[in-house]
């Protein structure tokens, strides 16, 4: 029997019985995890307070045996707030589907549970704390998350020199299933031309260029979130069920 200190992010809860629940976070050196925390849905428990999701914790695993993850679920025995980025992100329409898009995101991208994850972690901890404190609009936020996830992953698009042979940008044609923008001799069938300010949105929101993305007209700003939705669903090969609901 083995006891674990972690700090994680809480992603989703899930009833169990008549006052538990299943949490799950992802955490900074054990990646996803799943634990059960006893009697947090009792009306007295302070304890549940801080397990909602958007929480930033510090807790405590107790788990049988020498691994966290196992063929049981550890049992979440003790929990400090680090951030609650819930309360600048619950109260508010857009940052809170946003926000929600962004534990699914994470959670996708993290699928093996117990693998560490420190890229992804951190890019949550940032989206979030970003996202809670309003500094810019939320679906910007949110595909900036998305790009920045899909980099760390192994997915990162090009918006510059084509994504097949390299050649040196601009390029006018863009695919999802080659990896970004193409030159006119690598097209595939399928590829789309986007305005010039909606790539370069996306490349701005990519490197962290804050003060382009945020003077980027709606009109690209709307045509660049669609292109990063059909980005992110060619890689995940399914769609996230909340972006359905964000705000553009």
């Amino acid at each position: 029997m083995s006891l674990f200190r972690d700090d994680g992010i809480v992603l989703r809860t899930q009833k169990l019985g008549e006052a538990d629940r299943i949490i799950t976070f992802l955490t900074r050196g054990h990646g996803r995890v799943r634990a059960v925390a006893r009697g947090v849905r009792r009306t007295k428990s302070k304890f549940g307070a801080r397990l909602e999701p958007f929480s930033h914790v510090d807790v405590q695993f107790y788990a049988r045996g020498s691994e966290l993850v196992g063929r049981g679920l550890p049992m979440c025995t003790q929990s400090e707030t680090i951030a609650a980025y819930g309360s600048g992100i619950v109260t508010d329409y857009a940052r809170y589907t946003a926000g929600t898009a962004m534990l699914e995101t994470a959670e996708r991208f993290t699928d093996h549970e117990g693998e560490p994850a420190v890229q992804q972690y951190l890019l949550l901890v940032g989206g979030l704390r970003t996202l809670a404190r309003g500094e810019h609009e939320p679906h910007l936020v949110l595909d900036a998350f998305l790009l920045r996830s899909l980099a760390v992953n192994g997915y990162a698009p090009s918006f510059d020199g084509c994504a097949k042979c390299g050649l040196p940008g601009p390029n006018r044609f863009f695919s999802v299933g080659s990896g970004g923008v193409v030159c006119g001799d690598c097209r595939v069938p399928g590829s789309v031309v986007p305005s010039s300010e909606a790539i370069g949105l996306l490349a701005a929101l990519l490197s962290g260029d804050w003060a382009t993305a945020d003077a980027c007209e709606p009109r690209h700003v709307r045509e660049g979130s669609g292109l990063v939705a059909a980005y992110l669903h060619w890689h995940l090969e399914r769609g996230l069920r909340s972006l359905r609901y964000v705000e553009k």
